[in-house]
């Protein structure tokens, strides 16, 4: 988004030197300049970005920054029991639920998952997603609306917003309100501009410069809204589009500011991340295969509710772990592979599967 698009532009030096220092003095994992990287620690700071569109959108297959998201797979299989599989947590309770869900996966009870079943548990993972943003915007929308006339005014928002920032709400609404100069550091008023483009896009004809609770459900979540998606898609191809055409192409969609690297660790990270982004442009987001993405085609990939891409991702998603090649998934395959399905890896998998099942 254009956010974080100006802050790229300005600081990439800072922020390529400064990946280096990191990289040398820690073990490297994540993959680079993803904003959902960062996500666990964005969660920890919930309360204080809440009223902030966030970069991450549980069950999008890309951030709003136009990284690829990672935890796909797993947010669409798990929906909102995601945190109940957490890395640290214990084997074989996470196997016991893994099998739970395996149950429910499987509605015909033919004790395999077809990708008929994926695609009807995907859609209803990915409404529970859709069910968890429309609940947080509640608490959101009441943050901003203090006068709870169930409308919130520009002003009203941008004067919490700076509130959430450190900035003196009462001071902040006297200055607003007198017309008088904020006194912001360049980055918090590029920050402003690029909130407010998004504000008015949100705003539903006819445009009031008002935004009611459902209006703002799509300023912050771009997912629940066909417009607000259609504005996002034009924001991320604005980003990574070079030559004008308002179209990807490979080398467009792969050459996302990243910054440099100064050691094999680093580059190692890079050439991964770059043959994923490959792989899923070629496969997955060019639909008639001619080497270029339009912003129909990037549409239908980052449609959460398109039923169309559901059974695709299903497909995707049973022929990673299906070993015996008989288009479904069997109980001890979900389990081998897991990883995928949940982001835990299960010791033992196999131990008393026909038992426990």
């Amino acid at each position: 988004m254009a956010i974080w698009r100006k802050m790229w532009r300005r600081n990439l030096l800072s922020v390529s030197l400064l990946l280096c220092v990191v990289l040398h003095s820690m073990n490297v994992n994540a993959r680079p300049a993803n904003m959902s990287a960062a996500k666990e620690k964005a969660q920890d700071s919930k309360d204080e970005n809440e009223i902030l569109p966030p970069d991450h959108l549980n069950g999008v297959k890309m951030e709003m920054d136009g990284h690829l998201n990672k935890d796909f797979h797993q947010e669409v299989f798990l929906g909102k029991e995601m945190e109940e599989f957490e890395e640290d947590s214990e084997p074989r309770r996470n196997r016991k639920k893994l099998i739970e869900i395996f149950t429910k996966v499987d509605f015909d009870k033919d004790r395999s998952i077809s990708a008929k079943e994926m695609q009807r548990w995907i859609m209803e993972k990915t409404e529970e997603h859709f069910q968890e943003a429309t609940m947080e915007n509640k608490n959101s929308f009441r943050a901003v609306d203090p006068d709870g006339d169930g409308h919130v005014t520009w002003d009203e928002y941008r004067i919490k917003f700076l509130a959430s920032k450190g900035f003196n709400e009462k001071e902040v609404a006297e200055k607003i309100k007198n017309n008088e100069d904020l006194k912001l550091d360049e980055d918090t008023q590029e920050v402003l501009e690029s909130l407010k483009d998004r504000w008015y896009q949100a705003d539903n004809p006819p445009a009031d410069q008002l935004l009611n609770e459902e209006e703002f459900l799509a300023f912050l979540h771009p997912e629940h809204s066909r417009g607000m998606l259609k504005y996002m898609i034009k924001e991320i191809v604005r980003d990574l589009d070079q030559d004008g055409d308002k179209k990807l192409t490979l080398s467009e969609f792969i050459s996302l500011p990243m910054g440099t690297v100064e050691n094999q660790q680093a580059q190692d990270i890079d050439d991964d991340w770059v043959r994923e982004r490959k792989k899923e442009f070629e496969e997955v987001i060019d639909g008639d295969h001619d080497g270029i993405v339009t912003m129909e085609e990037l549409e239908e990939y980052m449609d959460p509710m398109n039923e169309h891409n559901a059974l695709n991702e299903a497909k995707q998603m049973i022929a990673v772990a299906d070993e015996n090649q008989n288009h479904n998934l069997e109980l001890d395959e979900i389990l081998k592979y897991s990883e995928y399905f949940t982001g835990s890896k299960l010791m033992d998998y196999a131990r008393n599967v026909h038992e426990e099942f």
